[in-house]
């Protein structure tokens, strides 16, 4: 694979998100739900549209308390709504700064329960697709939520994470348990450049609230570079 983008989610309060911003191709910016407002969409957008990087949405569930990162149980009606509510107001900010929504990236527990969860993953597709149904979705491959964007026609740009551990299974390891989360540079590089010679992912992720996502970043990037890997984001 010689072309790869990289994406962070921006707008949840981080310090670093105008220098990440210039490491990444794709940003997913919260709307609403875990973290994020009106005034952080539109300096996030502003930001990435004077990048060049592409604009995602990171809708969560409304739980700032917990971080969007607590699994939540609600009708599927609500999952839709939630979706399609967060989705259109950062694709409306966008239009209004004279960007262009360019894909989405489910934040946290309702992320990681639709990767699971067949009927909350086509929920969630669903709420994608009443705002828009050229968005690219960001999703693991194999995942329930990979296969139901397939289903519905959505394209997909399948995810890695580089700052996240793996079980030999393939799924990541809760963040609760010790060494989930990769904080040194060198091993979420090396970790990052394992994926992207397995040649399934056509996107990777460094948490944007990590401690060292920019060091990750800038030095994942330069080994990238050097190993004639272009850096870039999904054509949707």
């Amino acid at each position: 694979m010689r072309w790869i983008d990289l994406n962070a989610d921006l707008g949840e309060g981080g310090s670093e998100d105008e220098a990440l911003i210039g490491l990444v191709s794709s940003a997913n910016i919260a709307c609403g739900g875990h973290a994020g407002d009106e005034e952080t969409m539109r300096r996030s957008i502003r930001w990435a549209k004077e990048a060049g990087v592409a604009i995602g949405a990171h809708p969560g569930y409304k739980d700032p308390e917990h971080f969007g990162r607590r699994a939540m149980v609600l009708p599927l009606e609500n999952i839709t709504e939630l979706v399609a509510e967060q989705v259109g107001k950062l694709a409306a900010l966008a239009a209004e700064e004279g960007a262009e929504l360019h894909h989405v990236k489910p934040h946290g527990a309702l992320y990681h329960q639709a990767g699971r969860d067949a009927a909350l993953a086509a929920a969630v597709v669903e709420g994608i697709l009443k705002v828009s149904p050229g968005l690219i979705l960001f999703a693991q491959p194999g995942s329930e939520l990979a296969q139901a964007a397939e289903r519905a026609g959505v394209k997909i740009c399948t995810e890695g994470f580089a700052d996240r551990r793996y079980r030999d299974d393939g799924t990541l390891m809760p963040r609760g348990e010790p060494g989930a989360v990769i904080k040194e540079v060198n091993e979420a590089v090396e970790q990052a450049m394992a994926l992207v010679s397995e040649g399934r992912m056509q996107t990777l992720c460094i948490h944007g609230d990590g401690t060292t996502a920019a060091g990750i970043l800038s030095e994942l990037r330069r080994t990238l570079e050097a190993a004639g890997v272009t850096v870039r984001p999904a054509v949707r």
